[in-house]
């Protein structure tokens, strides 16, 4: 938070300030909510895997119907069976680290203080997020990591075009939620937000089979990499797919979601007492 608060102070000063001080119109306080995602292994389903995520956030109310806010969560998203059909037997668990920026437009005016505008308010969202994420899977009571292993054969002399995917990305995060204000100084807000990525392999999953000859290699992942890009013979003994078929759906991006509840307190009450005192003995 030390970064991301003078960002939104230097933010706030591009637009026209309300009559309030810039800590009365300023919040901050943590969020805990759940995180999913949406690609290869559960079926392109909105409501995939559930798991917690937490995070921090801060808001600047620049009127009554705009705010900037920016904050950071940290959660994990993961995806397998049971969500997708036995016989691929196919999982993974990833963390991830974000961090975000974004502009939030008020349906109604929203008032910081009791007896100015609504009490409450549905409002929509839209902004840039960097994250990053790692995804895993289990072999024997083991978790590996997946990139380095490059499980659909990227950077060998086979797939050429495949390169290895990067594990820092960039999302536009956008969603909507409702905002309640408590009282003067505490706010409530419900919210679900997407995460539209620049990645297909959140799941360590994109285009087709290598094939064992191609992954055991000099220049493939070894055989780890074997045993966790195939592993249908998990499930049914000796079964091998062939090179070439397809193991993802390469059309479309992965997405994940961050549906929280947000517990904020102005920054005039969190830090309002920091300010200097002006003598007055004469």
């Amino acid at each position: 938070m030390r970064r991301i608060l003078p960002l939104l102070l230097l933010l706030a000063t591009l637009f026209p300030a309300p009559a309030q001080s810039l800590l009365a119109r300023s919040e901050l306080g943590p969020t805990v909510g759940g995180m999913n995602y949406l690609g290869d292994l559960n079926n392109q389903s909105m409501f995939g895997q559930v798991n917690p995520a937490a995070g921090l956030t801060a808001r600047i109310n620049l009127d009554p119907r705009w705010a900037i806010s920016m904050g950071a969560t940290y959660g994990h998203i993961s995806g397998g069976n049971p969500d997708v059909i036995a016989h691929r037997n196919l999982s993974f668990r990833s963390p991830i680290y974000e961090a975000w920026v974004r502009a939030e437009f008020n349906f109604f005016p929203y008032g910081l203080r009791p007896g100015t505008q609504r009490r409450y308010t549905p409002f929509i969202f839209c902004g840039f997020a960097v994250f990053r994420f790692n995804p895993m899977a289990e072999y024997q009571g083991v978790w590996y990591d997946l990139q380095p292993l490059a499980t659909e054969g990227q950077g060998t002399l086979a797939y050429p075009e495949r390169q290895r995917y990067k594990l820092i990305e960039t999302a536009m995060p956008f969603g909507l939620g409702l905002r309640y204000r408590i009282n003067a100084g505490m706010h409530l807000a419900l919210e679900y937000g997407w995460r539209l990525t620049r990645t297909d392999y959140l799941d360590d999953i994109s285009t087709t089979y290598a094939g064992a000859a191609v992954l055991g290699g000099e220049d493939g992942g070894g055989e780890m990499a074997v045993i966790l890009a195939d592993r249908t013979g998990e499930v049914d003994e000796g079964f091998v797919n062939a090179v070439g078929i397809k193991r993802g759906d390469d059309s479309l991006d992965d997405w994940y979601a961050y549906f929280n509840l947000s517990l904020t307190i102005s920054t005039e009450i969190l830090f309002g007492w920091m300010r200097g005192k002006t003598c007055e003995i004469k």
